[in-house]
């Protein structure tokens, strides 16, 4: 059934159109948070996880991922170890999140997980001192680093010998224009050594994108990383916003000794393989990312439960509604598959609210 087709007569939804009890009026602090504000608000800075955090992610843990072992001593098919320092006396700007990767078997690992070749264009975020740069432009036909911090932009070029394939943008990755960066219909890759407080508007700018890069390979919180790689059973909001657009890997965690100065984190790279089309087809996104939402209001009751709460619908219609889907109504919301919040999304009744806002 298509989502906007209307209910028929003999449905268990229709069955359950009977006129309800009305409710409180729901506020805005009763209303889940999307996906990628959830993942801005939990990841603001590189403290460990307080009581936000705890409320986006302790829900990730209980083996839902295999995360790889430490980095070993020698990487296959590696790069020179020659780690680009950050400029001498200069101090890492806190308020942008700075913590300098100076590891050279972890930026090693970044580069051969984006597998850059003479034909690619990769296009770098927060290039900071060169580590990662220096590594690409000796793969990649051209590289463009996009960097917030000025001074660091101004060197860059000069720091890596001017290389003819790198050009250096002085800008802020959640706002610039990226089809005009890359150029149009070009195809390109991301790699980037995220702030924390920034990696959740960045990456969903480049998963939302219309001209989405063919891969990204990110530095992210590991927390993070755990979420956006989990396997149905273990699936959270964030799961779902993530393998909506891409095929999450983890490629390896990061220790915070790698970085100057270390964060008191620990970091997990990912590789996000961007699908040609979502993993499911959606008549509306934000009509299916608003149900999900929903869906995740209660991650620990059934499912049932949960989508009452998250949208204000009565006992009977949501288990009607479920029914129609073929879902089982006292499973948990972390259970779905995204093929799962499809049918549900796609059975849903255009009249049958999906949020408790508006």
């Amino acid at each position: 059934m298509s989502q906007g087709m209307a209910l028929t007569a003999g449905s268990h939804a229709a069955q359950a159109r009977k006129p309800r009890q009305v409710r409180k009026e729901a506020t805005v602090s009763d209303v889940p948070r999307a996906p990628w504000e959830c993942l801005a608000r939990a990841t603001a800075d590189d403290t460990p996880p307080g009581r936000c955090q705890r409320e986006v992610l302790d829900h990730f843990s209980g083996g839902c991922l295999s995360m790889p072992d430490a980095l070993p001593d020698t990487v296959p098919d590696a790069l020179p170890d020659t780690p680009t320092a950050p400029p001498a006396g200069r101090r890492p700007r806190k308020s942008l999140g700075q913590h300098f990767l100076t590891d050279g078997r972890v930026a090693n690992r970044i580069v051969a997980a984006a597998a850059a070749v003479p034909s690619d264009v990769v296009l770098e975020v927060g290039p900071g001192a060169g580590i990662l740069t220096r590594r690409l432009v000796e793969r990649a036909g051209r590289v463009i680093a996009v960097e917030l911090d000025p001074a660091l932009a101004g060197q860059l070029g000069q720091r890596l010998g001017n290389p003819a394939n790198l050009n250096v943008v002085h800008g802020d990755a959640r706002r610039v224009d990226i089809a005009g960066l890359v150029g149009p219909d070009t195809c390109y890759k991301v790699v980037a050594n995220l702030p924390y407080y920034a990696a959740a508007p960045i990456i969903r700018r480049f998963l939302e994108s219309p001209t989405p890069p063919s891969l990204l390979v990110v530095m992210v919180q590991r927390e993070v990383a755990a979420a956006m790689a989990a396997a149905p059973g273990a699936m959270t909001l964030l799961s779902v916003a993530t393998q909506f657009y891409a095929v999450p890997s983890v490629v390896a965690q990061v220790r915070p000794k790698s970085f100057r100065p270390p964060p008191k984190v620990s970091s997990t790279v990912v590789k996000l393989a961007v699908r040609p089309a979502p993993a499911a087809a959606v008549a509306d996104a934000a009509a299916f990312f608003a149900l999900a939402r929903a869906g995740f209001a209660a991650p620990r009751k059934q499912l049932r439960n949960s989508l009452m709460q998250g949208t204000g619908a009565d006992a009977g219609l949501v288990a009607a509604i479920l029914a129609d889907a073929g879902i089982d109504a006292q499973r948990r919301p972390a259970t779905l598959t995204i093929d799962e919040w499809a049918m549900l999304n796609a059975v849903w009744p255009d009249d049958a609210p999906r949020s408790r806002i508006g």
